[in-house]
């Protein structure tokens, strides 16, 4: 994969730590990343449930390409935000341990 293929600005959103007013620490949603870090962004699979009241749910699996430098930090329990669409993070691989890019498989629910 070439870095041209990397045309995607994503944010890294997480629980990170503030201290509350009580003065403890606590956990609230916010970016990881001060800057946003491309990527490229690959449907895997989707499928489609129907909910209760006639509603439809859809559940897609995406990969999510990055450099290795800029992703290193990512964990699973983050997940990642494009043109307000969130994607939670299921696994993160490092193909051929070769620290060039990395694959996160997300899934992404859409309605409800």
């Amino acid at each position: 994969m070439s870095i041209e293929a990397l045309n995607k600005r994503i944010e890294v959103w997480g629980n990170v730590e503030f201290e509350n007013e009580l003065e403890e620490k606590d956990f609230r949603s916010g970016k990881v990343k001060d800057k946003p870090i491309w990527a490229s962004i690959i449907p895997q699979t989707g499928s489609l449930q129907k909910q209760q009241a006639n509603t439809m749910l859809s559940n897609v699996t995406h990969k999510i390409k990055v450099r290795y430098s800029a992703g290193k930090d990512i964990t699973q329990d983050m997940w990642l935000i494009h043109q307000g669409r969130r994607f939670d993070i299921k696994y993160i691989l490092d193909p051929y341990f070769a620290h060039q890019f990395l694959e996160i498989f997300c899934e992404e629910i859409i309605g409800g």
